[in-house]
């Protein structure tokens, strides 16, 4: 019997109709989301997740968006071991995460094998928004990049981070540095990137001009993630590529968008995008 078939014993039609379809799998750990109008049967939501899902020890939910700098949740506990630390498995990686203090999302890894594949062994690589180090690991686990800087500004982030790079043995490939990306990129990894990362939405634009600095002098590749709003009769791709673009000729840098996606939707006519972007030469900084 398989999660909806349960709760349709025990919830009314209606409260069904507003049960969301999907939740969040980290480790052992499940996070739900439950409006409002069913928070009364949130209980009994959480243990028929838990009797459906044999390997799922905690259930919490998730009370607001994920915000602030940090990209945190809001995070209440519903069911089974009180905790927010987990260990989550992935393309043959193992990551450490605490879903309280540390930024982390199992919907992405198709994007992160995804763009795993692209390396190349001879690349140095530059993650300007790395988290607790999943793009960073899989790409030396996976593609054996010859170095990759992985930059974070939440210290808790990085402190996983180091945690995941021993357990995954990848401390010759992969550096975590704390830190605001801008001032990183200003300070020590200025022109040595053949590829560079930037898996913060939120920021992503406002930091591009920096991603293009932290390419080598003959260019690279840029993977930029952005939200947008798109009405029915619009294409959140060529939105985000519209703007990009603007912005990349303003910087005075040839370039081109490779490939682009819709990632996920993440609300109503809102959605996640990557864009793929070929810089063939750098800023000129005369």
């Amino acid at each position: 019997m398989d999660l909806r078939e349960k709760l349709a014993m025990v919830l009314e039609p209606w409260e069904m109709k507003l049960l969301p379809r999907s939740y969040d799998i980290v480790g052992d750990i499940a996070v739900i989301r439950v409006p409002e109008t069913i928070e009364h049967r949130t209980g009994e939501i959480a243990e028929a997740i838990m009797q459906t899902n044999r390997p799922v020890k905690t259930v919490l939910r998730q009370i607001g968006p994920v915000s602030g700098e940090l990209r945190l949740r809001s995070l209440e506990w519903i069911s089974g071991e009180n905790k927010t630390e987990t260990i989550h498995r992935e393309s043959g990686c193992i990551f450490k995460v605490d879903l309280e203090r540390c930024y982390f999302s199992p919907r992405l890894s198709y994007e992160r094998m995804r763009i795993a594949k692209q390396v190349n062994p001879s690349e140095v690589i530059v993650n300007m928004f790395a988290g607790v180090g999943c793009f960073s690991v899989l790409i030396a686990k996976h593609a054996k990049a010859k170095k990759v800087y992985s930059v974070d500004i939440n210290p808790s982030a990085i402190q996983h981070m180091r945690e995941n790079i021993k357990l995954n043995k990848v401390e010759d490939v992969v550096e975590p540095i704390e830190g605001d990306a801008k001032e990183v990129i200003e300070k020590k990894l200025g022109n040595l990137a053949d590829r560079v990362l930037m898996p913060l939405p939120e920021k992503a634009y406002e930091y591009l001009d920096y991603a293009v600095m932290a390419l080598k002098p003959s260019g690279g590749v840029i993977h930029f993630y952005d939200f947008d709003h798109a009405k029915r009769d619009e294409k959140p791709l060529g939105k985000v590529e519209e703007k990009v673009s603007r912005k990349l000729r303003n910087l005075n840098v040839g370039f081109k968008v490779s490939f682009g996606r819709v990632v996920r939707t993440v609300g109503p006519r809102w959605f996640q995008v990557v864009l793929d972007i070929l810089v063939h030469k750098s800023v000129n900084r005369n």
